[in-house]
């Protein structure tokens, strides 16, 4: 599918209106970031820095075709820490318990964040690798 669904979303008071669009193609990580899909047709991968754009997140992925969708969000295992791609730290956090919060084993495989598209929506910690339907992000 080389489709795209597009959604206005609010941003913190900080910010302009933001608009989310769900891109519902299969891409690793890297190939949604790297690649600069998003940077070319949009702005870059999302980042969720508020409630409010996490209740708009959630409105989005609901339509993906994938379990998870890839956000813009990186572990930087030197200090074991999660960025966005912006390199602002992760204040807002929504993690799935058991992710996100403990040390990742930046060995086998770098780990980026994910938004479920079901359930209760909460970010989870996935190799970079995997390919999922991702949410960019213009303003």
């Amino acid at each position: 599918l080389n489709q795209s669904l597009s959604f206005t979303a609010l941003c913190s008071v900080s910010e302009c209106v933001q608009r989310l669009v769900l891109v519902n193609q299969l891409k690793s990580w890297r190939d949604a970031q790297t690649l600069r899909y998003c940077r070319q047709n949009h702005v870059d991968l999302v980042s969720v820095h508020s409630e409010k754009i996490q209740r708009r997140v959630m409105n989005v992925v609901k339509r993906a075709s994938t379990a998870e969708v890839w956000l813009g969000l990186h572990n930087y295992c030197i200090m074991n820490m999660w960025l966005w791609l912006s390199g602002e730290v992760v204040c807002y956090q929504n993690w799935a318990p058991g992710n996100g919060t403990r040390p990742e084993n930046c060995k086998l495989e770098n780990r980026k964040g994910a938004v479920q598209s079901g359930g209760d929506q909460r970010w989870i910690s996935l190799p970079e690798s995997h390919k999922l339907n991702f949410i960019c992000s213009r303003y």
